[in-house]
């Protein structure tokens, strides 16, 4: 597939020439290089077990080149992107905080939660227990309490990998 982009230090097999769908084995080749054989190929069989990994395609191809966001991007404001900063920045985190560090009134960060979650680029911390912000106490794990804590999605760090890129 010749439209396949992969990530640095992946290579596809010439042998077997695997291509997504295809259930797909990695092998640790010279260079710290890992080919992409599929499972079935029978070169696997020779090569060293040792140096065999489970690999996806997911971990494989670089997307990020790829990446274009919703129609719904539009619709984030500055104030939003740095919403986004704070919940990369420090993990998990609550709408009072946010507001005094991105120095917004507590209504607006509410606000912003409110939107950012119904975009799906954050989302909300179900858990009993959460690790408090990374960065301020190292290892230290806080009862989930009368807050409710966010944290970004995968969408959100495309979102703002996208606007930090092309501002």
């Amino acid at each position: 597939m010749s439209e396949l982009k992969l990530k640095k230090d992946y290579r596809v097999a010439s042998c077997c020439a695997p291509s997504p769908p295809d259930d797909i084995i990695g092998y640790y080749s010279h260079g710290n290089v890992i080919k992409i054989h599929r499972r079935d190929c029978g070169h696997v069989k020779e090569l060293d077990p040792e140096r065999l990994i489970s690999v996806r395609w997911d971990d494989a191809i670089d997307d990020k080149s790829e990446f274009r966001p919703e129609s719904d991007y539009g619709e984030l404001q500055d104030t939003d992107f740095e919403v986004l900063r704070h919940h990369e920045r420090y993990g998990i985190d609550y709408s009072l905080v946010v507001a005094r560090k991105l120095n917004i009134s507590k209504q607006e960060a509410f606000d912003r939660h409110r939107k950012l979650t119904d975009m799906r680029l954050i989302e909300r911390v179900d858990a009993t227990m959460v690790q408090y912000r990374k960065g301020i106490v190292d290892n230290k794990w806080i009862k989930h309490r009368n807050h409710t804590y966010y944290r970004l999605t995968d969408k959100g760090r495309k979102y703002l990998a996208h606007f930090l890129k092309n501002s």
